[in-house]
């Protein structure tokens, strides 16, 4: 049964008191560890690839939230980091040439709409880092997710991941997917707009489930798995989104 097949949720937040946390004060929001933990059990997803929500919202402390991840990795069996770049702060491409060789650093993390920048920019300074270190790069997209395909083909060392497939579209994130001379651009199905009818169905029909992986963005783990599971799509494409596509593309980490 597809149910019990064991997930790995490769978009994740957590929340452990900064300042900066997302809905820190809300009663029925909840992105603590120890929830996430609970919760993930419960829709039998096994390991999570995560930053704090404080290094993604605000550019104040990504150093500091940084270092909490790769400290709170290493005591955490099934939790993995990823390291979040600030293009304007040179430390946090210090930390990352640290990080990315720890074992449990699973790549970068990018938040341009958050951080205030742009890829046009600084994607050049950002992707040849990227490149130097054969890295994957996990994308917050500041529009529709194929932009992505200038720099996927100038830099087929790196590997793209399109967050929120569906935010900007899924022809985009279809798109971008299939543009990408070298096969190096994936997307993930985190977020609220992977919910929309026949969203997955489309791309999955357009360039296949192999470079489709599952994520939940803290948004509740058991409708994000019912999501997949439920899809008008075959045993075997239920399969790769949910675990088979990351153990594949993160098999060193894992």
């Amino acid at each position: 049964m597809i149910q019990k097949i064991v997930a790995i949720d490769t978009h994740t937040h957590i929340n452990h008191g900064s300042k900066f946390d997302s809905s820190p004060d809300s009663k029925l929001y909840d992105a603590t560890l120890e929830y996430l933990v609970s919760v993930n059990r419960a829709a039998k997803i096994e390991k999570m690839f995560c930053s704090t929500f404080s290094s993604v919202l605000s550019t104040e402390e990504v150093e500091t939230e940084n270092q909490y991840m790769e400290d709170l990795v290493k005591r955490v069996e099934n939790l993995y980091q990823w390291v979040v770049i600030e293009p304007r702060n040179e430390n946090t491409f210090k930390q990352a040439e640290t990080m990315l060789y720890s074992g449990k650093c699973v790549g970068i993390k990018l938040h341009p709409p958050c951080h205030e920048y742009t890829l046009e920019e600084y994607g050049d300074k950002i992707f040849s880092f990227a490149s130097e270190h054969d890295a994957i790069v996990q994308i917050h997209p500041e529009k529709d997710a194929d932009y992505i395909l200038d720099f996927a083909n100038k830099y087929p060392r790196v590997t793209f991941i399109m967050a929120h497939m569906g935010s900007f579209g899924e022809e985009s994130y279809a798109d971008a997917i299939a543009g990408a001379k070298y096969g190096n651009v994936y997307a993930d199905t985190s977020g609220i707009a992977s919910s929309k009818n026949k969203g997955i169905e489309y791309v999955v029909k357009r360039i296949g489930s192999e470079k489709i992986l599952f994520g939940t963005d803290t948004y509740s783990p058991g409708f994000q798995r019912g999501r997949i599971e439920y899809a008008l799509i075959s045993e075997q494409d239920k399969q790769n989104i949910f675990k088979e596509n990351a153990e594949r593309l993160f098999r060193k980490f894992l």
